[in-house]
């Protein structure tokens, strides 16, 4: 890395440095962007496959008729999963990481609420959790 700074950077420094116009505090504009977000997280660990898609379902539409704008959603990785014991279970279709997304894009009544769904996240291994970004409930009719 160069340590010496070129005459243009240097001008250009001073320049900054006299200038009158603010710069955009970045900072608080994400602050106001959270107070506008309404969001709710909900963590999964200890559901059963069934307990876990009816709730889901549930949270959807719930979170969807009262505004709220983001679901976080906590499945765990899998990594204490049972089912690495029994040898007849699939360890790819038995933990929540995998199943309850699935549920959610094989619904079409569900995807007809949500905006975006940070599906990507659970490719990696590392990742046990995934967010839902809802539409605005259409209030006119």
């Amino acid at each position: 890395m160069n340590k010496n700074l070129s005459k243009k950077d240097k001008k250009d420094w001073k320049n900054f440095l006299n200038s009158k116009d603010k710069v955009e505090d970045k900072d608080s504009v994400e602050i106001k962007f959270r107070k506008n977000l309404k969001e709710k997280t909900f963590d999964f660990h200890g559901y059963s496959l069934d307990e876990a898609n009816k709730k889901i379902k549930f949270l959807i539409q719930d979170c969807y008729e009262n505004n709220v704008s983001k679901l976080n959603i906590i499945t765990g990785k899998g990594s204490r999963s049972n089912n690495k014991k029994d040898p007849y279970k699939s360890i790819d279709l038995s933990i929540l990481k995998y199943t309850v997304p699935d549920f959610i894009k094989r619904n079409k009544e569900l995807m007809k609420y949500i905006k975006y769904f940070s599906e990507d996240k659970l490719q990696n291994v590392n990742e046990g959790k995934f967010y839902i970004l809802l539409k605005k409930k259409n209030t006119t009719k």
